[in-house]
């Protein structure tokens, strides 16, 4: 196939015309600064009004409980950060999972290094939280509870809905980065107990560089960037107009379109997973087949490495990226697929496809095709394989 196959939308979407459309005055003639008392203004800031309550119903919230952000790492850094210090006097413990997206691993880190307790609770071998295991590791010095919607490699949708009530039973604010989930699976901050939310527009669709935290009106914590009264004094900075507009029309379309889209990408997911495991020997689906974002499929292969893999499909025309962290220089595999109990060797074998409404039956069934002829062709030339097939391994 001539065109690029892309099988990476995890990472970032496509913008749909639509929304491209919506924030094109904005990009033009409509330029004034929102926070300005002059007409001109005000006509921007009602844009950003609208986007703000489109966003809030497509999780149940209130319009003044959206804060708009440049995008899923700046919220989950604004999260965690503001109830740590706002939280001090309290506690300085914090708990979290051992799959986070490094926003959140890396944040905790830093507040390791800087007076605060973290612990990591374990997840069993599909990538489930040990609700057991987190209700242990609460203290009276605990103060925040962060835990991923849905994992941003493996795909597996947590319960969330549990692991709030547990918070709130205990008194402990709770924080979920659904960047990933936001727009793809139903979501509602009210009965699923959640604090802090963070989201990113181009993970459905919309533009980069615009996100937003969902701050409960009970949960006010304090902000993370400081010089102005925007977002009512909450978070500093211009607002990003055009970005937010998008960010709105893409959240309208998703909420429209979610549930017909959703099962359409489902069943190819589905497709993909049963023709490479049932054409492929010695692969193995990472995460729960059926608790999973719909259009994520993470794959390991035996006897081989990703970072090869992946330059090969590349080669290819398709775009997918890998359980490994080749494009940090680490030789480590993904700290995700080592917390799910995956060997080494196993893990470094990873490739993950994420798949959107625009990806084609026949798109899959030529990466199937390519896989086939890729990972053939480095068995062939993988010592670990013809270790394998003189131990009668294979």
């Amino acid at each position: 196939m001539p065109k690029t196959i892309y099988l990476d939308n995890a990472a970032t979407t496509m913008m749909k015309p639509d929304v491209l459309e919506a924030m094109m005055p904005y990009l033009t003639e409509m330029y004034a600064n929102p926070s300005s008392i002059h007409s001109f203004g005000a006509e921007c800031n009602v844009a950003c009004e609208k986007a703000r309550k489109t966003i809030a119903g497509l999780i149940n919230a209130k319009d003044n409980e959206i804060y708009f952000t440049s995008g899923g790492s700046e919220s989950d850094n604004w999260a965690i950060k503001s109830v740590a210090f706002m939280k001090k006097d309290k506690g300085r413990h914090i708990i979290t999972s051992a799959i986070e997206h490094h926003a959140v691993m890396e944040t905790c880190e830093f507040l390791a290094g800087n007076g605060f307790e973290i612990t990591f609770v374990g997840v069993d071998e599909k990538g489930i939280l040990k609700l057991d295991e987190l209700k242990a590791a609460i203290r009276p010095d605990t103060i925040l509870i962060s835990v991923i919607y849905a994992n941003n490699e493996i795909g597996t949708i947590q319960p969330i809905r549990e692991i709030g009530e547990i918070a709130r039973s205990n008194g402990i604010i709770f924080h979920t980065d659904a960047v990933q989930a936001f727009g793809h699976i139903p979501i509602d901050v009210e009965k699923d107990n959640i604090d802090l939310l963070s989201a990113s527009a181009h993970k459905i669709h919309g533009p980069k560089g615009v996100g937003m935290l969902y701050m409960k009106n009970s949960a006010r914590i304090t902000p993370l960037i400081h010089g102005g009264p925007h977002e009512r004094k909450r978070r500093a900075g211009t607002l990003n107009v055009p970005g937010i507009v998008g960010f709105g029309k893409a959240a309208e379309l998703s909420k429209k379109e979610m549930a017909e889209s959703t099962d359409r990408i489902r069943e190819m997911r589905n497709y993909l997973i049963d023709r490479i495991l049932g054409e492929i020997p010695y692969s193995r689906l990472n995460g729960d087949k059926d608790r999973r974002l719909p259009g994520n499929v993470n794959i390991s292969f035996r006897y081989i490495e990703g970072e090869s893999m992946l330059m090969m499909v590349d080669m290819k025309g398709i775009s997918a990226s890998t359980g490994s962290a080749c494009a940090s220089g680490s030789l480590d595999p993904s700290h995700v697929l080592l917390a799910i109990g995956l060997p080494h060797e196993i893990a470094h074998g990873s490739l993950r496809m994420t798949l959107s409404e625009f990806t084609t039956k026949e798109e899959l069934d030529y990466t199937v095709d390519a896989l086939k002829e890729v990972v053939s062709k480095l068995r062939s030339m993988s010592p670990l394989y013809e270790d394998a097939i003189k131990n009668k391994e294979v």
